[in-house]
């Protein structure tokens, strides 16, 4: 029988923009990771028309749009979150938005782009304290920077320990090998309130977003968590006990207007 991780929930604090206070209700306690792949060709195409007419128009309905991806090692994929308040907002943004004259007016362009847009997780944060911090001013035309997510494929689920182990072991590790974990997300186990955008049913899954100046520094910084004294004598066996499959890691450049990078 595999073992399990205890259930104490150790509360983290925040750390500069790293994430929310504990306890303080952001703009993404309700977040979209989307996934899309695109027709070869067409990604740097569809970036630059999402970046021009689908970041401002979204936000200024009240949703955020917390960052916009191409993939590092797939250049087919485009990768984007986005963030709102609760469920409440989030059937309010997707149909002003979807009804709304932006979309009516770019939708044929953007879809002919797209090979398949159904891979979709929906998620809340995984403890107090490990949300996306509220957002803050957006820059535009800024390059560089570089995004990792990591999704756990877990073989219970999150809330059944690994949430909390998450939060009071693997997390206080990487920062102090200085990895800038931005946030960690579990699957929202409430309907999907807007069915005409489908979302995928996977609840075993714990997702968690580092950032850095480049994938080699943040690379770099991972291999150094895991080589510490309390990573292998603290994580790496309930990690691997946890673990239903090898995580997905999803290599991620931002574009110009990317709020996360």
């Amino acid at each position: 029988m595999r073992a399990w991780i205890g259930t104490a929930v150790m509360m983290v604090s925040a750390m500069g923009a790293v994430s929310a206070a504990a306890g303080e209700p952001s703009d993404a306690e309700v977040v979209e990771l989307r996934q899309y792949k695109l027709v070869e060709g067409r990604r740097d195409a569809f970036a630059a028309l999402f970046d021009d007419k689908f970041v401002d128009s979204q936000e200024a309905l009240g949703m955020r749009l917390v960052g916009q991806f191409g993939d590092h090692n797939a250049d087919d994929r485009f990768t984007w979150i986005r963030g709102f308040r609760d469920m409440a907002a989030r059937e309010r943004g997707l149909t002003d938005f979807y009804f709304g004259p932006v979309w009516k007016a770019n939708r044929d362009a953007a879809n002919p782009m797209l090979v398949d847009n159904d891979n979709v997780l929906l998620l809340r944060p995984a403890a107090p304290g490990l949300g996306f911090a509220s957002a803050s001013s957006r820059v535009s035309g800024v390059s560089g920077g570089a995004v990792q997510v990591v999704i756990e494929y877990l073989w219970k689920l999150p809330d059944e320990g690994f949430a909390a182990f998450f939060a009071s072991e693997v997390k206080p590790v990487l920062e102090a090998a200085g990895v800038s974990v931005v946030g960690a997300y579990v699957p929202l186990a409430e309907p999907n309130n807007f069915p005409a955008l489908p979302v995928r049913d996977d609840r075993k899954l714990l997702v968690w977003f580092v950032r850095g100046a480049s994938h080699d520094t943040i690379d770099t910084a991972l291999a150094l968590a895991r080589s510490s004294d309390r990573w292998q004598s603290r994580v790496a066996a309930p990690l691997r006990d946890a673990e239903e499959r090898a995580p997905q890691v999803l290599r991620l450049d931002p574009t110009p207007r990317s709020a996360l990078r």
